[in-house]
């Protein structure tokens, strides 16, 4: 079934949110607003460490902790994850699935040994896609800072394969700018691999969470929106539901 996932970006302790990674803004206490969450429906939860990797740290466990213990519904974590002890140490915390990205990048093989050890379905990679000058797509890394070489459909290909179980897209050229998710980009990723596909980046009303899923999208994944108070996760469900999509309520 489509999946409304709410993102939790979270710095120094406090949900922020910003545009395009930047100009970060306070939204509040991570615990208050994973339980309103929950409350007003959300599938699931992402809790996002936004700094750890750039700054070398890992993810806030107790945070964490406190999170899962207050949650019924899945709640994946990352943010600084460097090896398997990191992972087992967050899903030991409560955490249902871990996201990669900086890591997986540097280091590929981990969503391998994440996957044969506790299984696919707990391994979330997160690609942030940004258009670079030339029009072609780049993969960053450290919370958007860090441009790679990876090509962005043959990144995406590698990490189905390696095994993860959820591609988490975000389109960093849409991130906090309300003109609606990258859909045609989520489609074509959808397209090319078989795990399920999150879009996330540029959501601002409904619509734009009809247009990913008409457009393949298994999951959208939004913030500000919701932080801002403009939407509840239970109004945008009633939307899809009248649009006839078959959505757990």
């Amino acid at each position: 079934m489509p999946r409304i996932i709410v993102c939790l970006d979270v710095d120094k302790g406090r949900v922020v949110k910003g545009t395009n990674f930047k100009q970060l803004r306070d939204m509040g206490d991570p615990v208050e607003l994973a339980l309103a969450y929950e409350q007003q429906g959300a599938d699931e939860l992402v809790f996002l460490d936004i700094s750890a990797s750039n700054e070398n740290r890992p993810t806030a466990l107790k945070l964490v902790t406190d999170i899962a213990s207050h949650l019924s519904i899945p709640f994946t974590v990352g943010g600084g994850l460097k090896k398997l002890d990191d992972v087992k140490a967050f899903l030991d915390a409560g955490a249902d699935k871990v996201a990669l990205n900086t890591t997986a990048v540097l280091q590929p093989e981990i969503i391998n040994q994440t996957a044969k050890a506790y299984g696919s379905q707990c391994v979330v990679v997160a690609i942030d896609v940004n258009k670079k000058d030339d029009g072609t797509l780049g993969v960053y890394i450290n919370g958007g800072r860090r441009l790679m070489e990876n090509d962005f459909f043959s990144w995406s290909n590698e990490v189905a394969e390696r095994g993860a179980g959820e591609i988490l897209l975000t389109a960093m050229h849409k991130d906090g700018t309300g003109t609606g998710f990258d859909a045609e980009l989520t489609r074509q990723v959808s397209e090319q691999v078989n795990v399920q596909v999150i879009a996330s980046g540029g959501a601002k009303n409904e619509q734009h969470f009809l247009d990913a899923f008409q457009q393949g999208a298994d999951a959208c994944l939004a913030a500000g929106m919701f932080h801002s108070g403009e939407y509840s996760v239970g109004q945008v469900k009633q939307y899809l539901k009248q649009a006839g999509l078959n959505i757990r309520t």
